[in-house]
């Protein structure tokens, strides 16, 4: 699907003219069982998570592609990700999903977008996009490695394997050659696989009404091999690095 969007996506304006799209759906246990075994997840009566931005894959895809979004999909590079849920989705309710698209607003190397997807009014999820239109330079921060708690040997295939459960079919994820023609030395992994397989490994000690922000630096060559680091202080930091750093986040309770 995306391959098929990048095709007939052109050169648009940069105005947001985007408007909502909505959709139910209904939790298939076959496909949470297979997004489950690809991120690390048990099987439970609440969703994962991160479980909800793949079921609104297909919406985010829809609103993306249309005329009223202000960028074409190849070249934008998904930055950050926030998730906010008042409580957990369970697995037999039907679920009422909007995506919108707010705040585009500059940034130093171009512009951003935030793509927001809604879940029956209890869950949040905002991917933010990046344009690349300049070379200016990025935040400067330093950044210092933490100390790990585990190391991940991450296959080839978890690209592939990915996309068959969340639809997200981009060429970067799937084969070393089709990497290479978008300018990756090889294929890399899926930044919100990186984020679910970190809360798979957290699963059990978040509060359930909680928000986890992540950011995406440095792209995951794979296969590879990681070191996955998490503390509680405060809510939780963990981390993904192999010679850098691939995702920084935060975990805190959503509850005042």
């Amino acid at each position: 699907m995306l391959l098929r969007a990048a095709l007939t996506s052109f050169r648009r304006g940069e105005t947001l003219a985007a408007e909502p799209v909505s959709a139910t759906f209904d939790v298939s246990l076959k496909h949470l069982t297979a997004y489950n075994a690809v991120c690390g997840f048990g099987l439970r009566d609440a969703l994962p998570l991160t479980y909800p931005h793949v079921l609104g894959f297909p919406l985010q895809m829809k609103l993306m592609t249309g005329s009223g979004f202000p960028f074409p999909l190849p070249g934008l590079v998904h930055v950050a990700n926030r998730i906010a849920q008042s409580r957990p989705l369970a697995l037999c309710e039907p679920l009422e999903i909007t995506v919108s698209a707010r705040d585009l607003r500059p940034h130093p190397q171009g512009t951003q977008v935030d793509v927001v997807t809604s879940v029956s009014g209890v869950w949040e999820g905002v991917s933010t996009y990046l344009r690349r239109t300049g070379s200016g330079s990025s935040s400067g921060e330093e950044l210092q490695r933490p100390i790990g708690s585990a190391v991940w040997r991450v296959p080839a295939d978890v690209g592939r394997r990915y996309a068959a459960v969340s639809g997200d079919r981009n060429p970067i994820h799937l084969y070393p050659l089709s990497a290479k023609l978008f300018g990756f030395k090889r294929t890399i992994a899926h930044g919100m696989w990186t984020k679910a397989r970190c809360l798979a490994a957290l699963e059990g000690r978040l509060p359930e009404a909680v928000t986890v922000d992540v950011r995406f630096k440095k792209p995951l060559l794979i296969p590879g091999r990681v070191e996955f680091s998490a503390a509680e202080k405060d809510g939780w930091e963990f981390a993904v690095w192999g010679k850098g750093p691939h995702l920084l986040g935060s975990a805190h309770d959503l509850t005042p």
